[in-house]
């Protein structure tokens, strides 16, 4: 449970995260079209337009700041966004109780309890279950303040507990709503991903099998095509010339370097060579310093991903990866050359989509394309 306090879907389903994003705009439109529907229908009890328009604006105001921050391109989504959002809603709220006050006949016409509820339930997907519920307890406390404060002002005979009630249940409920959405897509989340890493840890072991075999087997090709038949010439000669000792330097280096090259080899090594095998696309990783083995298990399936892409359906004729270390983190950097007339070169668009989901996981992205190279450039942090 500890964990599911501090996660969101965005964070552990980042493509439900972008999928979610226009879910937002949809309640942001849905609280203003409220707030000025609710403001006609009650405008003989507005005794300060001012107040009134006010009002309009900080909730469409909130209902921007919203969806904006909601956007795959600025993620991830934090609770200070959220904040500040249902502080414009509350906002909105208290303008419209101040447009009415001393003249406001009735309890269900008031909009602000129900955009604020509406603004939090829009964004469950991005925010944890807990924060949900906070800032709808603190929403409906400033909400139920305002309305004890301006119960002796106002022209509805209701006595205080029932406007209490009436300004409350509305935030409550609606936040209650998206709390349970979140802390119940978090948990089915987690869960199916336990599955998904179990299963995916047992196929992980029979592949790793298998490029080991594969590494090995390319050793013993060089060691049967150049060591061998050399060993097998000089134990035949009768003396050891100068080139035979040259020779045997050049091929004790040549087996020092793959030696070394397998110890030092990281998972986006073993990526690349599978990835080659099995696409027949040339992968090639510049990380001298195995920086990759820096990038936690939560940043590396945005690179896979694009990795595949790239590799898959005649997109690139050859790929390059730079791997650097930049304090804590590294930057990777992805060149891939677009394949040549007849295959089907990546477009900006569906590459943003995986810059979106890696920004989803705290990881930034920058794209540059031209017609013959496609750069993306991922940034990591410690």
């Amino acid at each position: 449970m500890s964990t599911a306090l501090r996660l969101t879907q965005q964070e552990v389903d980042p493509i439900g995260g972008v999928a979610a994003a226009p879910l937002v705009l949809t309640g942001s439109i849905l609280g203003a079209v409220t707030s000025i529907a609710l403001t006609a229908w009650h405008w003989d009890e507005v005794g300060s337009v001012a107040a009134a328009v006010a009002g309009i604006l900080l909730v469409a105001a909130a209902g921007a700041v919203a969806t904006v921050s909601a956007l795959p391109s600025r993620a991830p989504f934090t609770v200070d966004r959220l904040w500040f959002a249902v502080a414009l809603a509350v906002g909105g709220a208290i303008a419209e109780y101040v447009s009415t006050v001393g003249a406001d006949r009735y309890l269900y016409d008031n909009y602000g309890p129900l955009v604020v509820g509406i603004l939090i339930l829009s964004l469950a997907p991005f925010s944890t279950w807990i924060s949900l519920l906070a800032a709808g307890a603190v929403a409906a406390a400033v909400l139920a303040i305002l309305a004890i404060g301006s119960s002796g002002a106002s022209a509805t005979q209701a006595n205080a507990a029932a406007l209490v009630a009436v300004n409350s249940v509305a935030v409550l409920a609606l936040s209650a709503a998206g709390a349970a959405y979140s802390a119940t897509i978090v948990r089915e989340s987690l869960s199916w991903q336990r599955e998904a890493n179990a299963i995916a840890l047992e196929r992980d072991g029979g592949v790793r099998a298998g490029i080991v075999r594969s590494v090995q087997q390319g050793r013993v090709s060089v060691l049967s095509r150049e060591v061998l038949p050399f060993l097998a010439g000089v134990m035949n000669a009768e003396r050891i010339s100068v080139a035979d000792a040259d020779r045997a330097r050049e091929l004790a280096e040549m087996l020092r370097r793959a030696l070394k090259a397998g110890i030092e080899s990281t998972w986006l090594d073993d990526l690349a060579t599978s990835i080659g095998a099995a696409r027949r696309v040339p992968v090639v990783v510049d990380d001298p310093g195995a920086t990759a083995a820096r990038l936690r298990s939560d940043q590396r399936p945005p690179l896979t991903a694009l990795l595949s892409w790239l590799s898959s359906a005649d997109r690139s004729d050859a790929i390059r990866i730079e791997v650097a270390a930049e304090g804590g983190g590294a930057i990777v950097r992805v060149e891939a050359l677009v394949a040549a007339a007849g295959g089907s070169a990546p477009a900006r668009r569906e590459i943003e989509r995986f810059l979106a989901v890696a920004r989803a996981v705290g990881v930034r992205g920058d794209l540059e394309m031209t017609r013959e190279n496609v750069r993306v450039e991922f940034r990591y942090d410690a």
